[in-house]
């Protein structure tokens, strides 16, 4: 088995390789669509978001107003906040989703997509909690794959892909450059990354590097796979 941890800043192109490596056999979860699947009516994370950010993010319906929640989160300094709520349940639910994987196929190549492995660790760090499984990523991470590309292209991309042909592209691309302003650098997050993709060029390069690497993860997978047996074995 292998747990792969897949990251990029926002518009590097991350979703992407998942697709890709999802095509070639890997097992693929999403954080986003988690934690989306949390914020809904009902679920804890929902109940505890509005209980901290008041009436004013819940929509006519009983959903979050994303927006506005976006809003309060990146305009009103109050992301760590948020990302408190949302972080512990989410990581929680991927370790759920591997141990299922690995049930079904010891030998598997499990890959979690997520923009935020880096931030987990750094805002986990920040809170004090240097003992905590959020501030260490490799306690439930085999692996990093750094998506990378320069800041300017992943503004045009985010924008393109939310409002293409939008006539307030210009706050479009301010909200992009706001939201990247909390992330951590790519240079940073490729200083701790196993695998760098470069996704600078068109979507052939990005492919022809994710399937040069794809036979490498599967070795990895197989190699922990057959040590996981023999120190059963030896039991």
């Amino acid at each position: 088995m292998l747990r792969v941890g897949l990251t990029g800043g926002l518009g590097s192109g991350k979703s992407t390789v998942a697709a890709i490596l999802r095509e070639l056999g890997a097992q693929v979860i999403e954080a986003d669509a988690l934690g989306r699947q949390m914020m809904e009516p009902g679920q804890a994370v929902h109940d505890e978001i509005v209980r901290q950010f008041g009436p004013q993010v819940v929509g006519a319906d009983g959903r979050l107003n994303r927006r506005r929640l976006a809003e309060m989160a990146f305009g009103e300094g109050r992301l760590k906040e948020l990302n408190a709520i949302v972080h512990p349940p989410v990581i929680e639910a991927q370790a759920r989703w591997m141990e299922k994987v690995f049930a079904r196929d010891p030998a598997a190549v499990a890959v979690i997509e997520s923009a935020l492995i880096f931030e987990v660790v750094r805002d986990a760090q920040a809170r004090g909690g240097g003992e905590n499984v959020l501030a260490d990523w490799r306690s439930r991470i085999d692996c990093v794959i750094v998506v990378t590309a320069p800041d300017g292209l992943k503004v045009a991309r985010y924008a393109n892909r939310v409002a293409p042909g939008a006539a307030d592209r210009a706050a479009i691309e301010a909200d992009a450059r706001n939201r990247l302003s909390h992330q951590v650098p790519d240079a940073q997050k490729a200083a701790q990354a196993d695998y760098v993709l470069d996704n600078s060029g068109d979507i052939a390069a990005l492919r022809a590097q994710v399937l040069a690497l794809w036979p490498r993860l599967v070795e990895a997978s197989r190699a922990n796979s057959n040590k996981s047996r023999g120190n059963l074995s030896l039991q």
